[in-house]
C-alpha cells in the first residue's frame, strides 16, 4: 500500500506517461475506441479499487493541492493556442453551423435531463459531459471540478464520453460519401474552396517548455490567491473562470507564438485524469447503461436540430458535420473528418476544435447549472 504522498504522485505520473507513450508509439487500433485518457483513468481507478493508495491525510492533502494548482495551469496553457482572428474568417456557413452545434447540444442535455429525471449526481455528471461535448476532456475535468461531481459519477460520464463519441465519429465518417445528396436536400452551396489557408496559433515558434511551465505556475498561484478572497459560486469555479480569461488574454499577446503549450497542457490533463481516477472506487457498473442511453438520446436530438438548421440556413454537410465533431470529438478527430472532404481543410477542423476549449468551459458550467436546478 502506498502511503507516501510523493510516491503516490510518482505512481500516477508513471501511469499517465505509460499509456500516453503507448498510444503515441504503437498507434494501435484499440486507441481509436479506447483513448489513452480513458485507460489512464481506468487503471488509476483499478489501483484505487485494489487498495494500492492509502487514504491518509498526507495523500489526501497532496491530491487536493495538486489538483487545485494543476487545473488552472492547464486551462491557461490550453487557451494560448486560440487565434480569434482566424475563427472569424470561417465564413457564414461554418459560423452558423458551429453556433447551431453548441445550441443543439445544450438543448439535448436539458431535454434528456427532464426525460430521464436526473438526480443531483447525474445532473452534475452530465454537466461535466456537456463541457467535454462542447470542448474537450480538459473542459470536462474543469467543469466536473467546478460542479463538484463525485468521482464515481465522473467515471460514468467518462465512459459515456468514450462510447458515444466512438459511435458518433463512425457515423459522421459514414456520411461523407452522401454529401452531394445532403447538399441537394438543403439546397446549399459549398463554400470550402477559400478556407484552405486558415490556421491556428498552435505550431508557431520555438518550443520553450520551461517558460510555459513557469508561466502556468504563476497563473495558478494568482488565480488561487484571488479565489481565496473573492468567490464566484465556489472556489474551483472561480479559479476555472479566471484561468480561462487569463488564457484568452494571453492568446492576444506574443505568448501564443511560444510553441509547446499543447504538449504541456496535455501532460497536465493526463495527470489530472490519473488523480481523479485514483479517488474513484465504483462499487457497481449497473447504472452505466442509463448514462450511455441518455448520451445517445442527446446525440439524436443534436442531429435532428442540426438537420433542421441545415435546411433552414442552407448549410452543407461538411459544415454541420465538422462543427458537430469539433464539439463532441475535439482536436483529435475534427481534422480527420475535415480531411476526408478535402485535405486542405484540416486546419479548419483544428481551429474549430480549439475554439471549443473556450466554449466548453462556459457552456458546460451553464448547462450544468441548469441541469442541477432541474434536478432539485
Amino acid at each position: 500500500m502506498i502511503s507516501s504522498p510523493l510516491f503516490y504522485l510518482l505512481t500516477l505520473a508513471f501511469v499517465a506517461t505509460f499509456f500516453a507513450i503507448l498510444e503515441d508509439k504503437t498507434k494501435h487500433k484499440i486507441f481509436k475506441y479506447i483513448p489513452a485518457v480513458v485507460m489512464i483513468y481506468a487503471f488509476s481507478m483499478l489501483l484505487a479499487g485494489l487498495g494500492v493508495f492509502e487514504q491518509n491525510e498526507a495523500v489526501s492533502s497532496i491530491y487536493k493541492n495538486t489538483k487545485k494548482n494543476l487545473l488552472p495551469a492547464m486551462l491557461f496553457l490550453m487557451l494560448l493556442q486560440v487565434d480569434f482572428r482566424h475563427f472569424f474568417k470561417l465564413g457564414r456557413s461554418l459560423l452558423i453551423s458551429y453556433v447551431l452545434a453548441v445550441v443543439s447540444l445544450a438543448v439535448g442535455f436539458i431535454v434528456v435531463s427532464l426525460v430521464f429525471n436526473f438526480n443531483q449526481d447525474m445532473a452534475s455528471a452530465f454537466g461535466a459531459l456537456a463541457g467535454s461535448w462542447m470542448g474537450g476532456t480538459a473542459n470536462m475535468v474543469a467543469v466536473g471540478s467546478a460542479l463538484e461531481v463525485s468521482d464515481e459519477a465522473f467515471g460514468y460520464a467518462l465512459i459515456v464520453d468514450s462510447v458515444n463519441y466512438t459511435v458518433w465519429v463512425m457515423f459522421l465518417l459514414f456520411l461523407v460519401p452522401f454529401a452531394t445528396y445532403f447538399n441537394k436536400f438543403t439546397d446549399s452551396h459549398e463554400r470550402m474552396a477559400k478556407l484552405g489557408d486558415i490556421g491556428c496559433a498552435c505550431n508557431v515558434g520555438a518550443k520553450r517548455y520551461w517558460l510555459l511551465i513557469f508561466l502556468s505556475i504563476v497563473v495558478a498561484f494568482i488565480v488561487n490567491a484571488i479565489a481565496l478572497e473573492f468567490k464566484i459560486l465556489n472556489y474551483t469555479t472561480t479559479t476555472v473562470i479566471l484561468a480561462t480569461f487569463l488564457g484568452i488574454a494571453g492568446s492576444f499577446t506574443k505568448l501564443k507564438t511560444i510553441n509547446g503549450s499543447s504538449e504541456v497542457s496535455t501532460t497536465m490533463l493526463y495527470i489530472l485524469i490519473a488523480l481523479i481516477g485514483s479517488r474513484a472506487v465504483i462499487d457497481s457498473f449497473s447504472d452505466v447503461g442509463i448514462y450511455v442511453l441518455a448520451g445517445f438520446v442527446i446525440l439524436v436530438i443534436h442531429a435532428i436540430i442540426m438537420i433542421i438548421g441545415a435546411k433552414i440556413f442552407k448549410l452543407d454537410l461538411f459544415s454541420i458535420a465538422v462543427s458537430s465533431l469539433s464539439n463532441i470529438g475535439g482536436v483529435a478527430s475534427a481534422p480527420i473528418l475535415a480531411a476526408t472532404y478535402n485535405k486542405a481543410l484540416v486546419s479548419v477542423g483544428v481551429l474549430m476544435a480549439i475554439m471549443g476549449y473556450i466554449i466548453g468551459t462556459f457552456g458546460g458550467l451553464a448547462v450544468g447549472g441548469i441541469l442541477l436546478e432541474l434536478s432539485k
